[in-house]
């Protein structure tokens, strides 16, 4: 016998209001930044129809191609290093007991500074003459200067964004590992468990979800970093650290070229959606198999 209630439609009035913020928001900026992609303007409000001129060019060129890969290079190895680093801090931290409160303060600590503060601190931390970490690491006799060397740059931008944003894989990590029952781990104690078969079968596989918000976030946030690698090193020394975002900037703002400045946001939104889109499918579909 089939159920012929009627669906109650009237909940979607609830969301109108929202969807209204986001069309004034984000749709309209957006049409706007499709309708700069494919015209030129010489100022005065004047624009001209250049078609798909701003992509082909764009796709052509090889300081895209290279701030690109620049920003998949910083993006890897973020997500390497703080899926793994978030996972085993959150298993170290207390379930009960007022060591519970400590550490969650001081996790979401780092999160609560504003990301042009956080280039500002590390921009005088790294410094060799006044900065404690550049002076201690320069007392050690290891030749560092992230204004000067790029791969002292880079290690600095990297180590910067994981004290900032492990937190938020520490935090969302604990919350899957809390919604275990304690059964779950007192059968795995009767059946002789080690701590990595309690690990791979039940924290993994409860931990899923989380770990697939963590990822996308992560992933969103890395490839549209801007602000705290500027602060830091505006970009240098030289490109070495001009990643997409920044280059982007540079064009719209300091060379005022419209089109291509929106041509390639329009690609970078594309590529971050597509991306976001196969990390979601992937560990969707991982998490099924397991389960």
């Amino acid at each position: 016998m089939s159920d012929n209630k009627p669906v109650n439609q009237r909940a979607w009035f609830m969301v109108l209001p929202v969807v209204a913020l986001v069309a004034f928001s984000a749709v309209i900026p957006l049409m706007t930044v499709v309708n700069y992609s494919v015209q030129d303007t010489f100022g005065n409000n004047e624009f001209f129809w250049a078609g798909l001129e701003w992509f082909q060019e764009l796709l052509a060129s090889d300081r895209f191609f290279e701030a690109l890969w620049r920003q998949f290079l910083f993006s890897g190895i973020i997500l390497i290093v703080e899926i793994p680093l978030g996972i085993v801090i959150a298993l170290a931290m207390p379930r009960k007991g007022w060591g519970v409160s400590f550490c969650l303060v001081a996790m979401a600590l780092p999160l609560l500074i504003p990301w042009n503060v956080v280039g500002t601190i590390w921009q005088i931390f790294a410094r060799i003459d006044i900065g404690l970490l550049g002076r201690a690491v320069d007392m050690l006799g290891i030749p560092y200067n992230y204004t000067q060397e790029p791969i002292a740059a880079w290690i600095t931008v990297v180590v910067m964004d994981v004290w900032h944003w492990t937190s938020l894989v520490v935090l969302l990590c604990y919350a899957g590992l809390r919604s275990i029952p304690d059964a779950f781990y007192q059968a795995a104690r009767i059946d002789g468990a080690s701590r990595w078969a309690i690990f791979r079968h039940i924290q993994l596989p409860k931990m899923n979800r989380v770990l697939l918000i963590a990822v996308l976030l992560r992933f969103m946030d890395s490839f549209m970093i801007y602000t705290e690698p500027f602060v830091l090193t505006g970009g240098g020394p030289g490109n070495s650290t001009t990643f997409l975002s920044i280059d982007l900037v540079k064009m719209a703002i300091g060379q005022f070229d419209l089109g291509p400045a929106a041509a390639m946001s329009l690609i970078y939104f594309l590529i971050i959606l597509l991306l976001s889109w196969v990390f979601y499918t992937v560990m969707t579909n991982a998490g099924q198999k397991d389960a």
